[in-house]
């Protein structure tokens, strides 16, 4: 009978165990922390402002200290890391046509309007970059009022209008001037006619894609 009292203490000290451990893990693997923690790594310090689609595992931020933008999906486990000129405007989206919108070297149209009922709103990134031109969060979906944390169609538009006043700050910043590239010199060395058999591939380049993470 004296083993009872032992054994409820063990069942109820591996209960608190296991729920710290489990707060613990929820609290590490949040979507939120995780794309902030993605960003704070890329952006190689804390961002200064982050925008989040949450329940879609995207978000965005940038750095002025260090000149630099990201964008995250997947809870940050994929990034884009971009120079701040590189961003070339900002949109609102709201049930599929633009009520507000900035872009480098055009005056901003701003959001004159607040809806409080909308199936969509997103807010759309653009930049300076063929291959990534541009990058959409959608910070309100019909049926994200059924979820925890949810938030409104009106906060989701002033979250992205603030965004959009944020990117029109960027694009006002003076583009930095880049050092010009000295005389392209020889891609590889080159060779004899009788050491052709020996020829080498030249060394491959990275391109634009290597700010994939």
């Amino acid at each position: 009978m004296n083993e009872w009292p032992r054994l409820f203490l063990l069942l109820a000290l591996a209960g608190v165990v296991v729920t710290l451990l489990g707060s613990a893990a929820a609290w590490l693997m949040d979507e939120e922390r995780r794309i902030r923690r993605a960003l704070k790594r890329v952006l190689k310090g804390p961002a200064e402002a982050v925008v989040i689609a949450r329940g879609r595992g995207r978000g965005a931020g940038f750095n002025t200290s260090t000149g630099l933008m990201a964008v995250a999906w997947d809870a940050g486990a994929w990034l884009l890391i971009y120079r701040l000129d590189e961003l070339m405007g900002a949109e609102v989206i709201v049930d599929g046509q633009v009520v507000a919108r900035a872009y480098r070297g055009e005056p901003r149209r701003a959001l004159d309007q607040t809806l409080e009922h909308a199936a969509r709103v997103t807010l759309r990134l653009i930049f300076d970059d063929p291959h990534h031109p541009d990058f959409d969060l959608d910070l309100w979906l019909a049926g994200d009022e059924t979820r925890r944390r949810t938030t409104s169609p009106g906060d989701a538009m002033q979250e992205a209008n603030r965004w959009l006043a944020r990117a029109e700050a960027i694009l006002r910043r003076p583009i930095a001037p880049r050092v010009a590239a000295g005389p392209p010199g020889p891609a590889w060395p080159p060779v004899d006619d009788e050491d052709d058999a020996n020829d080498e591939e030249p060394p491959f380049q990275l391109g634009s894609d290597e700010r994939l993470l």
